[in-house]
């Protein structure tokens, strides 16, 4: 497949919504990838350049403030978790602005909780605050509000929250960028047949089925969670790409219409 194929409007893809998780921005240990998240600042700073108005939904604050604290006894606990996240997430936005200010982009902090969302006073507020950063060229740096949300730490991820944001701000294009190239037919990890599929049009019972269980111990998500997200985008008539972070260039490929990772093709985007 060649460039300019996966959307019918590609110079329309404005919006976008990038979610990283915690295996892409650390080390097997919990330890930050310096390298990487030095590359993603880049990559997002210069699509911002660009013109198109950039969220970035980050994960790694429970993994970082593990790391950190040397005490990974707490992530057998939500109060540990809670506490992990407040320390790893003052250590990102830390990290964040330094990197971001290297390529002369100004990042904000967003923090989110489901209550947030699903409440419309609050909705509407965190919609408004969002609209306004991206407006001024900001690109926002969102994050579950770990350390008060409990049932978020529970239950909730940031596959999840990235596609609530992308229907929030109404965004173009939802990108996942994860460990794995995409969507396959079977576990690539265990099944040296399983093939990368390359578009769905459809979330069936079929294609929630391909899915499995959870990538690290220090995430809360998994190719399940995934799409679940790209369902919540899908219903909002926004296109999903799930593809492999370890090289941050990806975005690149991505928003030239090149054949990469999964596409979740929205009905209206047909």
């Amino acid at each position: 497949m060649g460039s300019n194929v996966r959307f019918k409007n590609i110079d329309d893809i404005n919006r976008i919504v990038v979610k990283i998780g915690t295996s892409t921005l650390t080390y097997p240990g919990g330890k930050l990838n310096f390298h990487r998240i030095d590359q993603i600042a880049r990559v997002l700073s210069d699509l911002n350049n660009q013109g198109r108005q950039i969220v970035f939904v980050t994960s790694a604050a429970i993994g970082v403030g593990i790391a950190r604290l040397g005490k990974p006894e707490l992530l057998a606990s939500v109060p540990g978790k809670q506490a992990a996240a407040s320390v790893g997430q003052a250590m990102l936005m830390k990290i964040y602005q330094r990197m971001f200010n290297d390529y002369n982009q100004i990042v904000s902090q967003v923090l989110l909780t489901k209550y947030v969302t699903d409440t419309e006073r609050t909705r509407v507020n965190a919609q408004n605050t969002m609209n306004t950063l991206l407006e001024m060229n900001v690109i926002p740096v969102v994050n579950e509000n770990d350390t008060i949300a409990t049932e978020e730490i529970v239950f909730g991820d940031n596959d999840t929250l990235s596609a609530t944001v992308a229907a929030l701000i109404d965004a173009d294009l939802l990108i996942l960028l994860s460990d794995i190239d995409g969507l396959y037919t079977g576990n690539p990890k265990t099944n040296p047949d399983a093939k990368l599929i390359s578009r769905v049009d459809d979330i069936t019972e079929d294609i929630e089925n391909l899915a499995s269980g959870k990538g690290s111990t220090l995430g809360t998500g998994g190719m399940i969670t995934k799409i679940k997200a790209a369902s919540i985008a899908y219903a909002h008539g926004i296109d999903t790409i799930i593809a492999n972070g370890d090289n941050p260039e990806i975005l690149y490929d991505i928003l030239e219409g090149k054949a990469v990772g999964t596409h979740f093709v929205a009905p209206s985007n047909r």
